[in-house]
């Protein structure tokens, strides 16, 4: 009987001593628990710092400079020289009627004056020759043969054309100088230069 009870005993002592130890386990499991989850926190939290923004001040630009006006150009486009859709204008001293006219059969271009030297009047030309040279269509300049005015403009008078300006109408162009006036042809390069006293045809 004493022998039954000591077993008995011995084993209630193992079970306190196992529930003892099991407990001390959990608790020590337990107690361990939060500083984990405070580690795996800190280990989780990642501070993440922006890079500082530099804003620098732009270059001062200086602005452009005004644009300084450009001369006047010496072609006179400006200026009234049409008559009747030809054009009229007058050498820089007076001595030349000049024009740019339109036919009824072609376009030509002419100055009429007082020129020197004057070829041999033609046969075919039984009217006033030699007053003056004009270019055509075609051909080189040739001298006038006229009965009367070709180049004076309807209303008698012709404003002058400056030197060193032109007047580009209807396929030809007329250029003047202190001295002459030169008219050509623009698309066969033909034409003439006139002055009282000297001319030449080309």
């Amino acid at each position: 009987m004493r022998s039954r009870l000591s077993s008995v005993a011995a084993v209630g002592c193992a079970a306190l001593v196992l529930a003892g130890c099991g407990s001390s386990t959990t608790e020590e499991s337990q107690a361990e628990t939060p500083s984990a989850a405070r580690s795996t926190s800190a280990a989780a939290t990642v501070t993440t710092e922006s890079a500082p923004t530099t804003t620098s001040a732009l270059p001062e630009t200086t602005p452009p400079p005004e644009p300084t006006p450009s001369a006047p150009t010496t072609t006179l486009v400006d200026v009234e020289y049409e008559r009747n859709e030809s054009y009229y204008f007058a050498s820089p001293d007076g001595a030349f009627q000049c024009g740019i006219v339109r036919l009824p059969t072609r376009t030509e271009a002419g100055c009429e004056g007082a020129t020197d030297p004057v070829p041999p009047q033609p046969d075919n030309c039984v009217v006033n020759w030699g007053h003056g040279i004009r270019v055509k269509d075609t051909g080189p300049g040739e001298f006038l043969c006229s009965g009367g005015p070709v180049y004076l403009s309807p209303d008698g008078t012709s404003p002058a054309l400056p030197p060193g300006s032109a007047l580009t109408q209807l396929g030809y162009t007329c250029t003047t100088t202190d001295v002459d006036v030169t008219c050509a042809n623009d698309s066969t390069g033909h034409g003439f230069t006139i002055a009282p006293g000297s001319n030449e045809t080309f």
